[in-house]
């Protein structure tokens, strides 16, 4: 019963597809991660800590109706569970076991050592690769397709007379005219754009563009441009202040870890 909820459990998490639904080689993925999970969550709920561990009904209930949630009908859920031989309430039953193990590692993680602002920036200075942020700039553009020679020369026409326009808002209404890019109703906007994003055709100019100029009317696979660059993002070390809150983050999450996998293997075996 509990393995056929961790298949459907893991089917899920891994693939998002229903146990029925998964090819023979994911089948096999979720039967043996399911066997080897099955075998640590016994030893979980075997512990000192899981007899301290209780499940509100209202949590419960917020669990078992997000898996009713996935599947088309009910009687969709009720061929799956029939297929890896759980009944509704054993369902149920299996649901909770699942919260119990989650709260007893919830509780394990909750004792690790907290991270402060030393640690964070003892990584910072340790990691200075993780954090040097590539050129970039705030782009908006307009773009005019064409077909044909006569219908270029007219998008050319175009788009030179509106490198005039001096504000971003000015830049903004013009696009929302004249582009025929899905960007149009945003002003033109392209938002942040890194080194590589954009087409081979277009980035030089992108990148040579001062804060508030527009681009010479350029040509790319798509149609006419012209750009304008709104900010610019120089390269170099991102401030820590910056980065603190989320290296913060990731090293509590990476200690979390630890003291549940430390804890799981000082459990006697199943």
């Amino acid at each position: 019963m509990l393995h056929g909820y961790l298949e459907l459990k893991l089917a899920w998490e891994m693939f998002q597809k229903a146990p029925d639904a998964l090819s023979e080689p994911e089948r096999i993925r979720v039967g043996d991660i399911a066997r080897k999970q099955d075998r640590i969550e016994l030893r979980i709920l075997a512990s000192a800590e899981a007899a301290q561990v209780a499940i509100p009904a209202a949590t419960l209930r917020q669990r078992v109706d997000e898996i009713r949630g996935r599947y088309p009908s009910e009687d969709d859920l009720i061929r799956d569970l029939e297929r890896i031989g759980l009944s509704e309430g054993e369902l149920d039953k299996a649901v909770e076991r699942d919260l119990r193990v989650e709260g007893v590692l919830e509780k394990v993680a909750s004792a690790a050592e907290p991270v402060s602002a030393v640690d964070a920036e003892i990584y910072y200075r340790l990691h200075p690769e993780a954090f040097d942020r590539p050129e970039a700039r705030r782009l908006r553009h307009i773009l005019i397709t064409f077909n044909g020679g006569n219908e270029k020369a007219r998008a050319h026409k175009t788009l030179d007379g509106l490198r005039g326009l001096g504000s971003a808002e000015a830049f903004a209404k013009a696009a929302l005219r004249h582009s025929q890019c899905p960007t149009a109703m945003d002003g033109g906007l392209l938002g942040v754009v890194k080194r590589k994003q954009l087409y081979p055709e277009l980035e030089p100019a992108a990148f040579a563009l001062a804060l508030g100029a527009v681009s010479e009317v350029l040509e790319s696979p798509i149609g006419l441009h012209i750009l304008r660059c709104d900010e610019i993002f120089p390269s170099g070390l991102m401030p820590f202040e910056e980065v603190c809150p989320r290296i913060i983050e990731r090293l509590a999450d990476k200690r979390r870890q630890e003291a549940q996998r430390a804890w799981i293997k000082s459990l006697p075996a199943a």
